[in-house]
């Protein structure tokens, strides 16, 4: 498994599938996962639309995941 591999996709796209990519996005947006995914399911996966949807920057500077 490379580095790459251990965040969702690399930021490159807002992925829902495995639990632990739901924990990620959470913590990331510091939004409930219910919500994160209520936004994808409206706008698609691309993360600064979701970020758009949530009233959160891209990228959210405030989520302290580096």
């Amino acid at each position: 498994m490379s580095a790459q591999d251990s965040t969702p996709e690399a930021l490159v796209t807002v992925t829902l599938t495995e639990p632990r990519d739901k924990a990620y996005w959470a913590r990331y947006f510091q939004t409930p996962s219910e919500e994160v995914e209520a936004a994808v399911a409206e706008v698609g996966h691309d993360p600064a639309k979701v970020a758009e949807r949530l009233g959160k920057s891209w990228p959210f500077e405030g989520s302290g995941i580096v």
